[in-house]
């Protein structure tokens, strides 16, 4: 049988010509530069949308909680030593007390000629207070809460008979804002007698690529003296990270009457150099 020379290649070794590896190089770059022009925009149109959205959602939910707090705040309770924060009192029910006496069955009621220590509730609440939970009635100005002189400590509750009401509160002695009429009061929280919003360190990066702010919510106590800064955040919850921008606005007189507050809330979410920016106003019912 007949062999191939030695310094014959054989077939099966052949390698690639010089024109096909042109070939080859021409066809990659043709599919490079599709991928650049077509492909590479729409997955740049999607990391852009997925960022857009979840900032969307943060900023959103983060929005809704803080106006849900302040519609169910107590009344007049917002101070705002900064536009980057804000502070208030939230409550956790509210409802009527007896205002005048019942001698046919001999109920407890709010006289407001002297001091008050307990009352019986008229209306069903959303949520039973508890020994410790403070009672709030009449609150005018936002420093009267924290200062005490219009709220008292909860020291029992207890279950009067139908036709006397829902329940009845025992208080420390409270003395009720004389001629003061309106029959309603508020309940606030033992372990959440102040909320702090706070907006820290808002803005961007050095490249502008990323928000630098981060949104807290803080608890903490009652404080007589008005605040003329945001407190620390050290274990505040994080609402919201990645903020570029912030507002806090309260106009406690935006109607014909200071019965009649608005709340603008404004939050700006920076990431990959996508921003989304949101606001959101509210009234605040102001009537103690």
């Amino acid at each position: 049988m007949p062999t191939l020379p030695r310094h014959l290649p054989s077939p099966r070794s052949r390698g690639f010509t010089m024109i096909e590896l042109v070939v080859v190089m021409v066809l990659i770059t043709i599919i490079g530069a599709s991928v650049a022009v077509f492909v590479r925009p729409a997955i740049v149109a999607y990391t852009d949308t997925r960022d857009r959205s979840a900032l969307s959602d943060m900023g959103d939910t983060a929005l809704r909680r803080m106006v849900r707090d302040i519609r169910q705040a107590v009344p007049n309770s917002l101070r705002t030593p900064a536009i980057t924060c804000f502070e208030l009192t939230p409550t956790i029910a509210g409802g009527r007390y007896r205002m005048g006496p019942n001698a046919a069955n001999n109920a407890a009621f709010v006289d407001t000629s002297q001091p008050t220590t307990s009352f019986d509730v008229l209306s069903t609440l959303s949520r039973t207070p508890a020994v410790g939970d403070f009672v709030v009635i009449n609150n005018q100005n936002g420093n009267d809460v924290h200062v005490g002189s219009n709220r008292s400590a909860i020291t029992a509750v207890a279950t009067p008979t139908s036709d006397q009401g829902t329940l009845r509160l025992s208080i420390g002695s409270l003395q009720v804002s004389p001629g003061y009429s309106g029959g309603r009061f508020q309940v606030v929280s033992s372990a959440e007698q102040s909320v702090f919003y706070v907006c820290d360190n808002p803005g961007l990066s050095a490249d502008g690529a990323t928000g630098t702010g981060t949104l807290y919510r803080i608890k903490g106590d009652f404080s007589a003296a008005y605040p003329t800064a945001c407190p620390a955040t050290t274990g505040g919850a994080v609402l919201a990270t990645q903020v570029s921008r912030c507002r806090f606005i309260y106009d406690p007189n935006k109607g014909a009457t200071q019965q009649s507050g608005f709340v603008y809330l404004e939050l700006a979410l920076t990431r990959n150099r996508e921003t989304a920016s949101l606001s959101h106003g509210a009234h605040v019912v102001n009537v103690p």
